[in-house]
């Protein structure tokens, strides 16, 4: 069997673990979307069968979608809450240099989404963000925990990171990577999926409508589910991701109660 390797020496105390436990979690979905199976992993490294790539077909993508709805359809505890078996800070970003992300459950996911997700991230970019968007990012959040958005979905069991770099194209069919699962609005995985662009998005929507309708007005809400990855990568990467930051609080404001 041939593996892969992901090494960090200095990875945050449980980082990997955390890694690993997402991905098993994801991976016991009945009908979802299977992810790189773990091999074995310890403070420093995550070892996973390797993948084998292809190009992206429309048909894979239809079957994704399906297989994502019923990954969410497995659900979670509460929204917020951390895979089975965790206990500490998830974590979110990149290999070298993750942030923490908490795993503090909530009945309601705009109060989690407000209190773990927006104003944590929001007070880390804050440096890089102008006064009149961080007064924007604290009125979504302020709507948030209003309850403005919240809806009668129970929690879904989320990647929780799921941009086109962490969707794997195999002979097999989609296999999802580098997870920062957690119980959250299904909305969330399908707003980071267009984010930065997934090849026959149209594709994987259909495939998911087929199993799970989307709530009317959902495309809407893009913008405010995209919020808290945009802010991520304010705080990760600089300023240049600030004006996309801006714009999404902007449509999110918009976005009727």
């Amino acid at each position: 069997m041939r593996e892969f390797v992901k090494r960090n020496a200095s990875a945050p105390a449980g980082f990997f673990t955390c890694e690993a436990a997402g991905l098993q979690w994801l991976s016991g979905a009945d009908g979802g979307v299977p992810c790189a199976r773990v091999l074995a992993y310890d403070d420093t490294s995550l070892t996973l069968e390797r993948l084998q790539n292809i190009p992206p077909r429309r048909a894979a993508a239809r079957e994704f979608g399906v297989r994502l709805a019923h990954t969410h359809d497995a659900g979670a505890e509460r929204f917020g809450s951390p895979p089975p078996g965790w206990t500490g800070v998830g974590f979110f970003g990149p290999l070298q240099q993750p942030l923490p992300m908490s795993l503090t459950g909530h009945d309601r996911w705009g109060r989690f989404y407000a209190r773990e997700r927006l104003r944590p991230m929001a007070a880390r970019a804050a440096p890089l963000l102008a006064p009149d968007v961080r007064a924007m990012v604290d009125s979504v959040a302020a709507r948030c925990e209003a309850g403005d958005f919240d809806d009668d979905d129970s929690p879904a069991r989320l990647h929780g990171d799921l941009w086109s770099g962490n969707v794997m194209w195999t002979p097999t069919g989609v296999v999802l990577i580098d997870p920062a699962a957690h119980g959250g609005h299904r909305e969330t995985d399908l707003a980071m999926l267009a984010l930065f662009g997934c090849p026959h998005l149209e594709a994987v929507l259909d495939g998911y409508a087929s199993v799970r309708p989307l709530r009317p007005g959902w495309r809407d809400r893009v913008a405010l589910h995209q919020l808290y990855p945009l802010l991520a990568h304010v705080a990760l990467f600089g300023s240049g991701f600030a004006k996309q930051a801006a714009d999404a609080a902007r449509g999110a404001l918009r976005i009727a109660s």
